[in-house]
């Protein structure tokens, strides 16, 4: 955000990038991928594959570096979710962390209430 809140969504407002590369996941059934590939299949780009695949290790695992090559392949445990089931943890997460940023938000204007009402009656 503006390096004020002290962690990364890494859910909230990514749900569809990440639903897509699962779905090229599921598509292919299972196989491992490179980062590049899931970039021309999903049409998103390469460095928003290769942060999404890192963020989310819920879903996808890297793989042992084989000839040089990093490739990543779906988790067993999200293997054996159905899609409906994956989309619905996914919002779950999204939800969580938006819960968490209206927190924050309300914690921030509470503060600036409480100095408005400590200053206010000295004016």
């Amino acid at each position: 955000m503006f390096g004020i809140i002290p962690f990364n969504f890494r859910f909230r407002g990514k749900v569809r990038r990440i639903l897509d590369i699962y779905y090229c996941f599921v598509e292919d059934d299972g196989q491992a991928l490179h980062p590049t590939q899931i970039a021309r299949r999903t049409g998103i780009s390469f460095a928003e594959v290769a942060r999404r695949l890192d963020a989310t290790p819920e879903l996808f695992v890297r793989l042992p570096r084989r000839d040089g090559i990093t490739r990543y392949r779906i988790t067993t445990t999200a293997s054996t979710r159905t899609p409906e089931e994956t989309e619905a943890l996914l919002s779950k997460y999204a939800k969580r962390e938006s819960y968490l940023l209206y927190a924050f938000g309300t914690m921030v204007l509470a503060m600036l209430l409480i100095v408005v009402l400590t200053i206010a009656p000295n004016m």
